[in-house]
C-alpha cells in the first residue's frame, strides 16, 4: 500500500510538473531528478547508510551520461548541408560515444557491485527501465488529453 501511495503521488507531481512552462526546465529536471531518486530508493528498500553510498555512484554515472547525450546532439546542426566525409566523421563520433557509453556503464556495474549484489543491480536496471516508461506513459496521456481538449 506504501509504494502504491508512493507512486501515485509522485505521479500526480509528475502531472503537476509537466504544466510548468520553458523557463522552468531545469528545475522540471530536478523534479524528475527527485521522483526518481524516490522511486528508486523506496523500491530497492534502501536504509540511509546504503543510500549514502549508493547515490554519489550513480548521480556520476548520470551526469556521464548526460554529458555524453549532449554531445551527441550538439553534433548535428542541418543534415542537408552535411557533406558525405562531415557524415563519415559523425558516425565514428557517435560510435565512440557508444563506446564511452558502454565505459561508463561498465564502471558503474563494477563500482555498485562493491556495495549492493548483482541481483540488485539486475533489479536497478529493470526499476530505472520502469520509472522511465511510467514517465513516457504519463506524458503521452498528458498530450492525448491536450489533443482532445483542442
Amino acid at each position: 500500500m506504501k509504494k502504491i501511495t508512493l507512486l501515485v503521488i509522485l505521479f500526480i507531481s509528475f502531472y503537476g510538473i509537466q504544466a510548468q512552462n520553458s523557463r522552468d526546465k531545469e528545475e522540471h529536471r530536478e523534479q524528475i531528478k527527485a521522483m526518481k531518486v524516490a522511486f528508486i530508493t523506496q523500491e530497492m528498500n534502501m536504509d540511509p547508510e546504503l543510500a549514502q553510498k549508493f547515490w554519489p555512484i550513480y548521480n556520476r554515472y548520470e551526469c556521464q551520461k548526460m554529458d555524453l547525450r549532449r554531445r551527441e546532439h550538439d553534433e548535428i546542426e542541418n543534415i542537408e548541408s552535411l557533406s558525405e566525409q562531415e557524415a563519415e566523421k559523425l558516425i565514428r563520433e557517435y560510435q565512440n560515444i557508444e563506446n564511452e557509453e558502454y565505459q561508463i556503464k561498465k564502471t558503474l556495474f563494477s563500482d555498485l557491485k562493491k556495495i549492493i549484489s548483482a541481483k540488485e543491480i539486475i533489479r536497478l536496471q529493470k526499476l530505472e527501465s520502469d520509472f522511465n516508461k511510467k514517465l513516457w506513459k504519463e506524458y503521452r496521456d498528458r498530450k492525448d488529453a491536450e489533443r482532445k481538449k483542442n
